[in-house]
């Protein structure tokens, strides 16, 4: 707990100094002042929903960057406020989800501090203090293009993660260190997620912190990272496996990633051990992909790939031990397009085509058959604590069968230019045993938006 009210504090007081820090600099180097607008239409049609129309809302964020740097130190304000329209009085999907956090309003919005840090930058090492983002997974750039993409892709925010496809996102309040030596980074980061995610309200931590430390290396043709993290979640609320102790949990992993000629290979895995409230916690999760990509020249470049993906789950509620593999505070959907899912008790196999057109257009459809690693356990959806009063993961009971549903997508990205960006996206997933059993009647489930993006 002091812990929390350190951070609180350092955060509040980083908050107040940096008017005063931008003053005594202004004469050496200028403010540099940049930020975004990204508009999505979403419109969702849920699994128990099968007779009645989909709905649709607006979700917005505008968010506002002033940086300014003075030799070896930096420091940086974003400010942040996501306006929500038009949102669904009932259903399912995260339209119902940002109606329920947000006081049961239909419209909602917020202004708040999304980052606000100093940093220090030496020869081979920086140190960031304050609210910042982090995404695991992320804290070394590939020297390989192709590696660079499946660690953006299919590596990144898996554990931990800002969950920026919502329309609030997390931040976290804390320090984030690196150090550079003999061709790897060590990376250090121990901070509490901020709220948010589905809420507009971003200001306030959590009674939840995490620390995390990694070691990491590129090269031409790999790259690989090891890792461990600690987290604690004090708040004395409900938790999936009827648990409202504190959750003290311990994960070692880490990932490695080959790139030969047209061929790519991932392999990620992660070990858990500690505490489920007063359940003893050990669980475990797994991935391999690989992937082959045509020759440059070749129409429209084709990347395809295929891979599995699991999460432990709990064979038996009543054994006085915990076995659901726990994701900590990632952002699913980067890994559940259509985000109805996430890697608890789940295994999820996989195939994609990437298509190129052209540098400024990549399509992308992708396939995933999803089914239970134990039926005995739960169906979870969720992505981490972004309020002190939910735990930030549901839970419904399987009622003994295995398979969840399948998931066909296709997407379009297009960048216009450095300032404009368009992305449409459409999920259709046709329902298994699980999803029948707990939506009866209900055959399927949908998602689509068309979503914009203008940055200065």
């Amino acid at each position: 707990m002091d812990t929390l009210i350190s951070m609180r504090l350092a955060s509040l007081l980083l908050l107040v100094a940096l008017p005063q820090v931008a003053e005594e600099t202004k004469s050496s180097t200028s403010i540099k002042v940049s930020g975004s607008l990204r508009s999505r239409l979403e419109v969702w049609n849920w699994f128990d929903n099968p007779t009645t129309d989909p709905y649709a809302y607006s979700g917005n964020i505008f968010k506002l960057n002033l940086q300014q740097t003075r030799g070896a130190w930096m420091w940086n304000l974003e400010l942040a406020a996501p306006i929500l329209l038009g949102l669904p009085e009932s259903g399912g999907g995260h339209g119902v989800n940002y109606y329920n956090n947000n006081h049961k309003n239909t419209v909602a919005g917020m202004v708040f501090a999304k980052q606000g840090y100093v940093r220090w930058s030496g020869e081979q090492a920086w140190l960031k203090v304050g609210r910042f983002e982090f995404n695991d997974g992320a804290e070394l750039v590939s020297k390989n293009g192709t590696l660079a993409v499946i660690k953006r892709d299919r590596v990144a925010q898996r554990l931990i993660g800002t969950f920026g496809w919502t329309h609030v996102g997390r931040s976290f309040d804390g320090y984030h260190f690196n150090r550079s030596f003999k061709g790897m980074t060590l990376t250090s980061v121990s901070a509490t997620p901020t709220r948010g995610v589905f809420q507009v309200d971003g200001w306030g931590p959590l009674a939840t912190a995490f620390s995390y430390l990694s070691i990491a290396n590129s090269s031409k043709d790999s790259d690989w990272r090891a890792f461990a993290i600690y987290l604690q979640d004090w708040r004395g609320i409900a938790k999936t496996a009827g648990q409202t102790g504190n959750l003290r949990i311990a994960t070692f992993g880490g990932h490695w990633l080959r790139s030969h000629g047209p061929f790519d290979l991932l392999l990620w895995g992660a070990a858990q051990t500690g505490k489920w409230g007063n359940l003893d916690h050990r669980a475990s999760a797994g991935m391999a992909e690989a992937g082959w990509q045509a020759p440059a020249k070749t129409f429209w470049r084709p990347w395809f790939r295929a891979g599995v993906a699991y999460g432990s789950g709990d064979k038996d509620a009543k054994d006085g031990k915990h076995g659901t593999f726990f994701q900590i505070l990632p952002t699913p959907r980067p890994f559940a397009r259509f985000p109805f899912y996430n890697m608890m008790n789940n295994v999820d196999r996989m195939a994609s085509m990437t298509l190129r057109p052209s540098p400024k257009l990549t399509l992308k459809t992708e396939f995933h058959s999803l089914r239970l690693a134990n039926s005995n356990d739960q169906w979870y959806q969720g992505g981490g604590a972004y309020q002190p009063w939910t735990f930030g993961y549901t839970g419904r009971d399987a009622k003994g069968a295995k398979g969840l549903a399948n998931l066909y997508d296709v997407s379009a990205d297009w960048n216009i230019n450095a300032h404009y960006s368009i992305t449409a996206y459409t999920g259709y997933s046709p329902t298994k045993a699980v999803l029948q059993k707990l939506f009866p009647g209900a055959t399927s489930g949908a998602i689509g938006y068309l979503e914009a993006t203008w940055r200065f």
